[in-house]
């Protein structure tokens, strides 16, 4: 359901109301009873989701050859380093704080038992 956002056109407050779509717009303040004025708003921004809807879908054409020629430039430096391959494993792998065996965390001390 949408939020609406009203004004009071005497004591000005300002608040929200989230109704459905065929309901009436609200008539009073709910501080003072007088009158109010449904704002416009701004809205939910809109979200695209699924295959086919990417940030650089929409790019401006300088931008697209820039990145094309950035990419063809870094792309024979990686291919001679490590045969064009990548682990694609970039980031260190953090400690997950599992016990060992003994009973010992990774930093050497007991886990308190409950």
């Amino acid at each position: 359901m949408p939020t609406y956002e009203y004004k009071c056109t005497k004591c000005s407050h300002q608040f929200e109301a989230v109704q459905k779509m065929t309901d009436n717009p609200l008539a009073r303040c709910p501080e003072c009873r007088c009158k109010i004025k449904r704002l416009i708003g701004a809205g939910a921004g809109v979200i695209f989701k699924g295959s086919g809807f990417y940030t650089t879908d929409y790019r401006s054409d300088s931008y697209k050859k820039g990145a094309e020629s950035e990419k063809k430039s870094s792309g024979d430096d990686s291919a001679s380093s490590d045969g064009g391959k990548s682990s694609g494993d970039s980031k260190p792998k953090k400690d997950s704080g599992a016990s060992s065996s003994d009973g010992s965390n990774s930093s050497g001390k007991k886990k308190p038992t409950p």
